[in-house]
């Protein structure tokens, strides 16, 4: 299914919020967290119902979950929490479940890039911030670099990675 970023930047703060606390989330909060008018989110979701993305939940309480479609659609698995691996953001450690690493380019040394798939928002991190994330499961591999981008609607970041290290096994 083709969305839009601004449909996949609102679906994915919905599944992040529902998946944290289990509950629906209302339209404010996905419009604070977004930095959009809550009317246009309550048009977004409609839009979103007929396609089956999102149930709406009537009452004080009430708010927007996600279907399962809505975990296809965003290539994730309601079941999966990903892997947390440990991640110092500002030097500060923090854990965050993290989907995937991609190496992006990794033909030259001093040019190695990697795109890193968070399961949760991106949003405190800025362009330029020192990031150190793992060591990764199995191969406790750590990478150390700079965000060089951020894509809010992907939950994704793109490091410059300046070091990158693994131990040897034998």
């Amino acid at each position: 299914m083709d969305l839009t970023s601004s449909q996949r930047e609102i679906l994915n703060t919905l599944v992040n919020g529902y998946e944290s606390t289990e509950s629906p989330m209302p339209a404010t909060e996905i419009a604070e967290v977004c930095d959009r008018h809550v009317g246009t989110i309550r048009n977004l979701m409609q839009m979103m119902k007929s396609l089956d993305l999102v149930e709406g939940v009537p009452g004080s309480d009430g708010g927007y979950v996600p279907t399962e479609r809505a975990f296809e659609a965003l290539d994730r698995d309601r079941d999966d929490d990903g892997e947390t691996l440990g991640l110092a953001h500002d030097y500060d450690r923090i854990d965050v479940a993290i989907e995937e690493i991609d190496f992006v380019n990794v033909h030259h040394p001093e040019k190695c890039r990697a795109r890193v798939s968070f399961r949760g928002s991106v949003a405190r991190f800025d362009v330029g911030d020192p990031v150190v994330v793992g060591p990764t499961p199995n191969s406790a591999l750590v990478l150390a670099g700079q965000v060089e981008a951020i894509d809010e609607s992907r939950n994704e970041l793109n490091l410059d990675v300046a070091r990158m290290e693994a131990p040897l096994r034998r």
